[in-house]
């Protein structure tokens, strides 16, 4: 039937109703329904089963990242796969994603906890490989959220279940790529360098942020961290004791600290204390382990406050400000880093310096800063 005109088909309703017409009157009401449809449907309309049937559909799941004191990441060995995976799993239907997160951690590790903030939330490609054909994987949507950072009790107390997983292990974040899939070890990197930045959940797309941080375009913690276990000891460096290495915890007026960064390797180091023009110094401390392999040397600590950072003098390092808390985590120090992290804020109150929060680390620019 050909679409009505709005005076056709007003017609047609009168007739209808005046009984001029009878036998055309159910022909006229069904041409005034299917132009009033029409116009309905204009534009970008749809009935609620073609807009629900033009929804994209995606799994979803919830997975943990948690670390030890040292900075190593938690990875489980499983009964079905050959490479280690985070905790986590499957989101039921009708569950959060956070209380997934309980609930895998529950039944994988016998921990009971509470999870509420998220590192990253990471969109899985229906082509990622791996997924049998007949899975007919649609792709997914994956919550990672910040497992804390578990004390040698908290992990002696976990109760592994009588089956699926197998193990578990706490893993140098650059060896991650070697024990996992190349996509989960994108995202657990991903989230860890989240978690350090401190800025809230990254957005990933197949483990790589759609907006990179400092942290991630330098590709921190892609290769190990430099071990540096040694013990700590305040004040200056005994004068038997001769000095491998000099290093300076040197302070911008906001309270962080300047962090070099290889761009070779995206390894962390704490500059020399010549790294700008500084004021106020003072011996901070010294690594030094006696009875070690090579005990007649000490790594010595400075801490000042900078006064400028003068132009890049090897493009080799990108330089950043961060906060104390966030070089040590993104440094292999042992359990004598927290004593030096105490000293490092002892020294920062002494230079009468404010107590950073965590924000972003920040790259200086190559022309360097004044303060």
């Amino acid at each position: 039937m050909p679409q009505l005109t709005d005076e056709a088909a007003t017609e047609a309703v009168t007739e209808g109703a005046t009984g001029t017409a009878p036998e055309e009157a159910p022909e006229a009401a069904e041409a005034v329904t299917g132009a009033a449809a029409a116009q309905e449907r204009s534009g970008t309309w749809m009935t609620p089963a073609e807009y629900g049937a033009s929804r994209a559909a995606l799994w979803t799941g919830a997975l943990v990242l948690v670390t030890d004191t040292d900075g190593r990441v938690l990875v489980q060995t499983v009964d079905y796969r050959t490479d280690r995976l985070m905790p986590g799993g499957a989101v039921d239907a009708g569950e959060s994603p956070a209380a997934a997160a309980a609930r895998e951690m529950r039944e994988e590790l016998g921990v009971d906890g509470h999870y509420p903030h998220g590192l990253a939330v990471d969109w899985i490609p229906a082509d990622t490989p791996g997924f049998p054909p007949e899975t007919r994987f649609p792709g997914e949507i994956l919550h990672v959220y910040d497992g804390g950072t578990w004390t040698p009790d908290r992990i002696a107390a976990v109760r592994l279940p009588a089956q699926e997983i197998t193990g578990i292990e706490f893993a140098e974040p650059a060896d991650l790529p070697l024990l996992m899939d190349a996509g989960d070890a994108r995202r657990a990197l991903s989230a860890l360098r989240a978690r350090v930045g401190g800025a809230g959940a990254a957005l990933l797309e197949d483990g790589r942020p759609t907006v990179p941080t400092a942290l991630d375009r330098l590709g921190v913690l892609r290769t190990r961290r430099v071990p540096q276990r040694d013990a700590w000891h305040p004040g200056p460096v005994p004068a038997h004791l001769p000095v491998r290495e000099r290093s300076g915890w040197l302070f911008a007026p906001d309270g962080r600290v300047l962090l070099l960064i290889a761009r070779a390797t995206g390894a962390a180091h704490l500059p020399p204390p010549t790294a700008g023009p500084t004021a106020d110094a003072l011996p901070l401390g010294y690594r030094h382990e006696a009875g070690a392999a090579d005990p007649a040397h000490a790594d010595a600590r400075t801490a000042a406050r900078l006064t400028a950072v003068p132009p890049a003098a090897d493009p080799a390092y990108a330089r950043l400000l961060a906060t104390p808390e966030q070089v040590r985590e993104l440094s292999d120090w042992g359990p004598a880093g927290l004593r030096e992290l105490a000293a490092v804020h002892a020294a920062r109150e002494r230079l009468s310096l404010p107590a950073p929060p965590r924000t972003p680390p920040t790259e200086l620019p190559q022309d360097g800063v004044h303060f």
